[in-house]
């Protein structure tokens, strides 16, 4: 038994896996991580295997004293992955990047893929069919974009997240909502066509904690799987186990 974890910039995720079969999956703040953690453990002593992904940011604990018995792999881009790097500056590339990748080229075998994380910030990562990854690219995700008009300006407000009443904004606040939501959506659909256009035999997977609100509203076809990196996680171990 598994306990995937990733450690993202702004909360923690993880979840508990008996070989493909998901158990129980959860969401925290890094305040409420250890005792989190050690709740998890105690109702699974089963876990011998703790997978993490983490953006860099550091916890208020280390998770090798939760218990002497558990074994503790920090994913890093030492480990074996299931693609060829062809990346330029391979050592800068993010772990939950080559994660995602790792788990759309073990689920999604002989066929191109784009994967679009939408969080914090938006990552477009593409594997080709013949498993080489190549890069993507790196944009800001919604909570950015609302906080950039407000900081860089001198009136504009902070908002959070709202669907936009139309297209045409007829106020300050429906026309942040309006440039931000619309402009987002029209960059993924863009993006992807553009993809589409270059590429047969396609696969696109949407994941991220705004999947939900976004999946619907994409013109293109898309796998929309918001846990999708804690289910790489757990398929980048069982492909470890298997290459060791």
């Amino acid at each position: 038994m598994v306990l995937v974890v990733d450690i993202g910039n702004t909360r923690i995720k993880c979840a508990v896996y008996e070989l493909d079969t998901l158990m129980e999956s959860y969401v925290f703040t890094d305040e409420a991580a250890e005792n989190n953690f050690k709740n998890i453990l105690l109702s699974y002593p089963k876990i011998n295997n703790l997978i993490v992904s983490s953006v860099g940011k550091n916890l208020s604990f280390d998770l090798e004293t939760l218990s002497n018995s558990i074994n503790v792999h920090f994913v890093s881009n030492l480990d074996f992955f299931p693609f060829q790097n062809k990346y330029a500056t391979p050592k800068t590339l993010g772990v939950d990047r080559m994660i995602l990748a790792a788990g759309a080229t073990l689920l999604y075998p002989n066929q191109n893929r784009l994967i679009i994380d939408v969080g914090t910030c938006i990552t477009y990562d593409f594997v080709d069919k013949d498993n080489n990854y190549w890069g993507g690219a790196i944009s800001p995700g919604f909570k950015l974009r609302y906080e950039s008009l407000h900081q860089f300006t001198a009136k504009l407000p902070l908002l959070a997240l709202e669907e936009p009443v139309g297209l045409v904004g007829n106020s300050t606040n429906q026309s942040i909502h309006s440039g931000v939501v619309n402009g987002l959506i029209c960059e993924i659909d863009g993006i992807i066509d553009r993809y589409k256009q270059q590429y047969e035999n396609f696969t696109i997977i949407l994941t991220g904690g705004d999947t939900v609100f976004l999946a619907k509203r994409l013109k293109n076809t898309i796998f929309a799987n918001s846990n999708f990196l804690l289910e790489s996680l757990n398929q980048f171990f069982q492909y470890t186990i298997k290459n060791d």
